[in-house]
């Protein structure tokens, strides 16, 4: 591998490995089902105990020095699941809003494609601070394009369980799809985007970090 492609992947792994996000964000649904489990199935109990999952996770981000919207953005989503569980009366129903979510980030991703605004160039561009340099480089707008279908894919997987397990009320086996389908799925999609990448640019480009402007 070239140092120009070793570039290119490690840059992308650093932007968007995102494990720890990925792992607290399973904790609240985890906690929610062990709850509801040892409860006698007590949608108030297992609310309860995703709450104060979700608050305490966030104090430690905050601690860490983690952006207050974000946290506040995390808590805010598990109050949601917890208030949609109990207003249905269905367990199931607080995995609800993570596959409605999931519809729309493969929808919204597509669509990106499509229009040829590919939503993994809009984030990397963002990060790197290149606002929308990267679209004047025809080779880095078609490589996201390509490599954003992966993400499609991840949240396709995701919708495909979610969905077959919440319409079974299997709320067991969407606490288990949760954790699952989190840190191990968002590894996965990352190192195959950026496989895509490497693949799909030519092997005189600079890189992520250093569009190519046309003459």
């Amino acid at each position: 591998m070239t140092d120009q492609a070793t570039e290119r992947q490690l840059s992308l792994r650093e932007l968007l490995g995102g494990r720890r996000g990925a792992v607290d964000a399973s904790i609240p649904p985890a906690v929610f089902v062990l709850g509801w489990l040892l409860t006698g199935r007590s949608l108030g109990w297992g609310a309860l105990a995703a709450v104060a999952a979700g608050a305490v996770i966030g104090t430690v981000r905050l601690v860490r020095g983690g952006r207050v919207t974000a946290v506040l953005a995390g808590v805010a989503a598990v109050a949601g699941a917890a208030l949609v569980a109990l207003y249905t009366g269905r367990a199931q129903d607080f995995f609800l809003i993570q596959l409605l979510s999931n519809v729309a980030s493969a929808l919204a991703w597509a669509v990106s494609i499509l229009i040829r605004w590919p939503l993994l160039g809009v984030v990397v561009g963002v990060l790197l601070g290149q606002k929308t340099r990267w679209r004047r480089d025809p080779d880095l707008v078609r490589a996201y394009g390509r490599a954003s279908w992966v993400w499609v894919g991840q949240y396709a997987v995701r919708v495909l369980v979610f969905g077959i397990l919440w319409w079974s009320g299997w709320v067991v086996a969407l606490g288990v799809a949760r954790v699952a389908l989190s840190w191990p799925l968002v590894a996965a999609t990352v190192a195959a985007s950026a496989v895509v990448l490497r693949r799909s640019l030519p092997a005189d480009h600079p890189g992520l970090r250093h569009p190519r402007m046309p003459a």
